[in-house]
């Protein structure tokens, strides 16, 4: 194997693919590094399920001798991905998280897969998800629960848990994630990650899923340049999925290379009154001050009157996962993670009316935040109220709400919002805790505004850099 394994030896995305292109790296090195630091962390941290080394090294091979040739497959020639076992690809188990899908093993790639492949990545692996992506913890009976690189006792947030703890614990360059509510989000706060929900449609989803109006495909990155090339491959529009965008007009990593033009910034330090870790929002503070002082920016800070959207959102989410799952699995209760089981049973509490009023609500509070839009380009606030809590829990000791059909909606009360309305909202690092805990802060934009998102992220991280800092556990 590669001699040369320190964790910052891990390239990004652009860097290994322009290594792999000019000579100076192969993909046999890249993913002889990617599968020892597997090996090395993945016991502790529970990033992987099952990881294709035999296979990945055949195909790295092969693609290292097409490099020496000067034939490339792709952007992403012989780079190396872990993909969060949601997704479905053909031949590759695919357990959903649940232990009733361990004999899952599709036939055809999602679209997003299949643009993965087609821009020449190598699937190394799949990783963690809870149990049908239901829960923003980081508990999994299939897995193990998620542990964040920063503190392998405390959560990593999910439900793309393994995905964002693969990036942090420089595993692989970077991963593919699904947020209905927060799940690429939460995880790149709690793990110190950049993740971006795009706008809803922007990148094609497959199968079919019964909260579709809430779900969302994308990247987990430790660069937002990283994360502007993948939504360049990724984006555009596929006959399986209806809601798909058209393809974009531009391309997001040369928007990233274009100096930023003047915003008009709206930020809120919290949103329906929650309080907020005085850790979290001095961090996001400081970010925000140093960001008007740096960048062509005019920042307002607003208290703004929306209405909490948990009951709608626990409509759409109770009402659509448990009806669609409650069906399938009405046999194999017994099997299913126990908060999944009871969001199951509680299902049975909605009615056809409720589920058409939640939509009308849905539809008011979109309606409410695209106003805010028509004032402002970029909505910044705190990605989560809170740092985070045990591996093994699904919410903070003592938290409000944590007996509730969807108990981690009630500690991400900034996430769940905008998969309601679908703008497109990321998560950036801004800072750490004095426990050395990162903090996130969430980047809002206009519907479609992506690129908008993506450049501003890339003028921040310029300007207050994050991957230079390696988790501890790489460090010992």
């Amino acid at each position: 194997m590669n001699t040369d394994q320190h964790p910052s030896s891990m390239p990004s995305v652009i860097e290994a693919a322009a290594r792999i292109r000019e000579g100076r790296l192969t993909p046999v090195q890249l993913v002889e590094s990617s599968l020892l630091a597997i090996e090395t962390h993945n016991p502790t941290l529970n990033a992987f399920g099952d990881v294709y080394a035999d296979a990945a090294l055949e195909q790295a091979r092969v693609m290292t001798a097409e490099a020496l040739a000067g034939h490339s497959r792709g952007p992403l020639h012989g780079v190396p991905f872990g993909i969060k076992d949601l997704f479905s690809t053909a031949g590759l188990r695919t357990t959903k998280g649940s232990l009733t899908g361990l004999d899952n093993v599709p036939v055809q790639d999602a679209p997003i897969i299949r643009r993965l492949k087609d821009a020449g990545a190598i699937i190394l692996g799949k990783t963690a998800t809870t149990e049908f992506g239901w829960t923003g913890a980081s508990t999994s009976r299939v897995f193990g629960n998620g542990r964040n690189p920063w503190d392998p006792q405390l959560t990593s947030g999910g439900s793309s848990s393994g995905s964002a703890i693969a990036v942090t614990a420089r595993m692989v360059p970077a991963t593919l994630g699904s947020d209905g509510g927060g799940s690429v989000r939460i995880p790149g706060a709690f793990c110190g990650a950049f993740a971006l929900k795009g706008s809803l449609g922007r990148i094609p989803t497959w199968p079919w899923s019964a909260t579709e109006m809430l779900s969302h495909a994308g990247p987990i990155t430790r660069t937002v340049r990283d994360s502007a090339l993948l939504f360049d491959i990724l984006s555009g529009p596929d006959p399986l999925d209806h809601q798909a965008l058209p393809a974009p007009t531009e391309s997001y990593l040369a928007r990233c290379e274009q100096p930023l033009r003047p915003l008009r910034i709206a930020y809120c330090p919290t949103l329906f009154e929650t309080p907020v870790d005085p850790v979290i929002a001095s961090a996001v503070e400081a970010a925000v001050q140093q960001i008007a002082q740096a960048l062509p920016v005019t920042i307002t800070t607003r208290t703004l009157d929306w209405q909490d959207p948990l009951a709608t959102f626990e409509t759409l989410w109770v009402g659509g996962r448990g009806i669609a799952y409650g069906k399938a699995l009405v046999n194999q209760m017994d099997q299913l993670d126990p908060g999944f089981a009871e969001l199951i049973r509680r299902s049975a509490d909605y009615d056809l009316a409720g589920y058409l009023n939640a939509v009308q609500q849905r539809a008011a509070f979109a309606n409410q935040v695209h106003a805010l839009f028509n004032t402002f380009d970029l909505l910044l606030l705190p990605t989560l109220p809170i740092l985070p809590f045990a591996a093994d829990d699904v919410a903070p000791a003592g938290h409000a709400g944590q007996d509730g059909a969807v108990p981690w909606a009630c500690w991400t009360p900034f996430t769940y919002p905008f998969n309601i309305t679908g703008n497109p909202a990321a998560s950036v690092p801004c800072g750490f805790s004095p426990s050395g805990l990162p903090i996130g802060l969430q980047v809002v934009g206009r519907r479609f505004t992506d690129a908008d998102v993506l450049q501003f992220c890339a003028a921040f991280e310029a300007i207050a850099p994050w991957d230079q800092h390696l988790p501890p556990v790489l460090t010992r």
